[in-house]
């Protein structure tokens, strides 16, 4: 392997929250969920090129229905490297888990790069809300207790810290207090990331990032105290990751993305 190749930084691509339904013309406050998540990907493509790895965090149906998780596999058939699929509030998880394992999307835990990727399942089956059960924190615990020398990525689909929002605020991780006590005891830990708030968001908490991005559809209004849906394009998180622990990151949209948004709803 020569130098060039061996500095190059592994990219990793997040996708997330593309609410994808059975039906081909299916939208959501207007937005054809199917053709958001297409020029989303035309966007990266074009943009970036291929990515290494995908993170699919949550909300890949609104229906919950096979056919959208393989509607969901075909589409990321436009890129030749592997994608790990987590659930969201709006996922059928028995679906999302069978249709995953179809397309080889079902790993929880990945190296690669110098780095490792830990999913983590925070759907609650029939709320809004997310929890971690005491599996899914024990499987945390455990995978960064093996690799106490691999930087690590914790991803998973609720937002774990207050974002300034009220009507988000109860509708995030219910048990984050847990989740971090976890967190707390791995210096190895660099970024938590997440889905579910459709909108940018980043911080940092005892030198760790915490990051949120933009939905593949339609965008939440940051600060909102009520629900609202604000004019921007669809998004995604483009990653790239040292092997010296660092890595960069940075949100983009299809800004040519043609849409006409129901902006008076009061929900979804």
């Amino acid at each position: 392997m020569t130098n060039k190749e061996q500095a190059r930084p592994l990219r990793v691509l997040q996708l997330t929250d593309p609410h994808l339904m059975a039906r081909a013309d299916g939208d959501l406050l207007g937005v054809k969920t199917r053709e958001s998540l297409q020029a989303v990907i035309a966007e990266v493509l074009e943009v970036h090129g291929q990515p290494d790895l995908i993170l699919a965090t949550g909300d890949l149906a609104q229906d919950g229905s096979e056919d959208a998780y393989r509607v969901f596999g075909e589409s990321l058939k436009a890129f030749s490297c592997p994608s790990v699929w987590i659930a969201g509030n709006h996922d059928h998880g028995d679906n999302l888990l069978k249709v995953s394992r179809e397309y080889d999307a079902g790993e929880r835990h990945v190296i690669q790069g110098g780095w490792q990727f830990i999913m983590l399942d925070s759907s609650v089956p029939g709320k809004v809300f997310g929890a971690l059960a005491d599996s899914e924190l024990a499987f945390l615990a455990e995978t960064l207790e093996q690799h106490p020398d691999l930087p690590a990525v914790i991803a998973l689909h609720h937002h774990p810290v207050d974002i300034g929002s009220d009507w988000m605020e109860k509708i995030g991780l219910t048990n984050r207090d847990a989740f971090w006590q976890v967190v707390d005891r791995f210096p190895q830990v660099r970024l938590v990331l997440w889905g579910h708030i459709h909108q940018e968001h980043v911080r940092e908490r005892n030198g760790v990032q915490l990051m949120a991005t933009p939905s593949t559809c339609i965008q939440f209004t940051s600060g909102s105290s009520r629900f609202s849906v604000e004019d921007l394009p669809p998004g995604y998180r483009w990653f790239e990751f040292h092997d010296s622990g660092d890595f960069t990151t940075e949100v983009r949209r299809a800004t040519d993305f043609q849409f006409e948004l129901d902006q008076n709803s009061t929900g979804y």
